[in-house]
């Protein structure tokens, strides 16, 4: 029997998926920062014209995957499935968007990592031959994440200098089974790490050890090395996770010259205050859906391996004294199907 796995945690898929269509839309301040080109979208202020910030959060799905078939010249009902999720408790953002869509969907949670998990998920069905057209779509919104995981604006906390600043955005990809790249080429799914780490403001000290988990496995299970990739992508481990990220990959063996991490791509940290960098779903789901994909259209780069983080708690787990697990997905994306 033949089988598409390589070693303990990839796939290699066989017939590559392309990613047909691409889009994003973000709030003020992303739009204030070095990405702005890069963005399809920026609303002049963050309501997106609701009354709610958990209504704001599902218009601004709804808007980047309206956006993504556009570019992909599909409509919604040609999707033979739907990939969608975000940061609140039972991805309710994600649900009420994909209410009057009618598309067969699938809610998916898996933190700041959502993306990554989304394209894996897509891409597998797609190459398995499920279907011609998937969609997906992920987001997340600062005031929704502060009210859900810290406090309420109103009530003005003050952030400790590891904190992250959750990004209000959304992105959204149209994957084809047939078509023209960028192309899906191999996905390495994460194992859950948890090193102990209580502090929900240092979300990329928890979130690195996965992180460095998943890039090891990725490079042991293809036989490639990291300079393969003209890119190597971490989600959301903001400045102080790249730090570690380094430091860990370098006690295994492991080099890398060509991180970036979209957590400390989408601000500016000399002109925003957002302390350690970006985080949240839309982080890098709006990073990769503009400045990268946009690039390797462009022929800026071949090869990139994007790999979203995710830190996998709730407040009540916190509350309760645990520790948080980390997840980290790895999605090898080509311009070539090879």
């Amino acid at each position: 029997m033949t089988t598409k796995k390589l070693g303990s945690q990839t796939a290699a898929l066989s017939n590559p998926p392309s990613i047909a269509g691409h889009a994003n839309v973000v709030g003020k301040k992303e739009g204030e920062g070095p990405l702005s080109d890069s963005f399809d979208y920026i609303a002049p202020d963050d309501t997106f014209g609701e009354s709610t910030w958990e209504k704001s959060e599902s218009a601004m799905q709804k808007q980047a995957l309206n956006l993504a078939l556009n570019k992909a010249g599909q409509s919604a009902s040609n999707l033979d499935w739907l990939f969608a999720g975000d940061l609140l408790n039972q991805c309710i953002g994600s649900s009420y968007a994909a209410r009057e869509q009618s598309v067969p969907f699938f809610g998916l949670y898996g933190a700041c990592s959502t993306m990554g998990e989304g394209l894996a998920l897509a891409s597998m069905t797609l190459d398995g031959g499920f279907g011609e057209w998937a969609g997906v779509v992920v987001s997340s919104h600062f005031c929704s994440a502060e009210r859900q995981y810290r406090t309420p604006l109103e009530y003005g906390s003050q952030r400790p200098p590891t904190a992250q600043w959750t990004v209000t955005g959304a992105g959204a990809a149209v994957l084809a089974r047939e078509g023209p790249g960028p192309y899906v080429t191999h996905v390495t799914v994460g194992k859950i790490v948890d090193k102990g780490i209580k502090d929900a403001n240092n979300m990329g000290a928890a979130m690195t050890p996965a992180a460095a988990s998943t890039l090891a496995a990725h490079f042991k299970d293809t036989g490639r090395s990291p300079s393969f990739y003209d890119l190597i992508v971490t989600g959301d481990l903001g400045s102080l996770g790249s730090e570690l990220l380094l430091e860990l990959l370098r006690q295994d063996g492991i080099q890398l010259s060509n991180h970036v991490d979209c957590g400390t791509l989408i601000f500016d940290a000399q002109e925003q205050d957002v302390h350690c960098g970006g985080s949240g779903c839309g982080c890098c789901a709006a990073v990769l859906t503009g400045y990268l994909l946009n690039g390797m259209r462009a022929g800026r780069w071949n090869n990139i391996l994007f790999c979203p983080t995710g830190a996998l708690h709730s407040p009540t787990a916190s509350f309760q004294g645990e520790s948080i697990p980390g997840i980290c997905h790895a999605i090898a994306i080509s311009t070539t199907k090879s």
